[in-house]
């Protein structure tokens, strides 16, 4: 018996090399979701490209992936992200903007 389950929704931290700030989302398909951000296909991030994929957490709901994103999004998400990739964030020179973030 297989114990693995499929994990098909994924909530996404990227970095803009342009800024130098974060956008979080999720989706279904990450590979095709990063290509439509770096190529202009996303009305807000078409100009903050090119983006590099710094984070990435993998669920089973849509329902789980979507709280993620917005606890994420939120002042005590960013302050966890700010935790969890201090190094990254370090190491690519993140510029937090901290009455956004904080």
């Amino acid at each position: 018996m297989n114990d693995f389950v499929t994990l098909p929704y994924c909530v996404y931290v990227l970095f803009s090399e342009l800024d130098h700030q974060l956008y979080v989302g999720y989706t279904k398909n990450i590979l095709k979701r990063i290509e439509d951000h770096n190529n202009g296909r996303n009305l807000s991030t078409k100009n903050r490209r090119p983006f590099k994929l710094i984070f990435l957490e993998y669920y089973v709901f849509i329902e789980d992936a979507k709280y993620r994103e917005l606890y994420f999004k939120s002042s005590k998400g960013k302050r966890m992200l700010k935790l969890m990739l201090a190094n990254t964030f370090e190491k690519l020179g993140y510029k937090s903007i901290s009455n956004q973030d904080d």
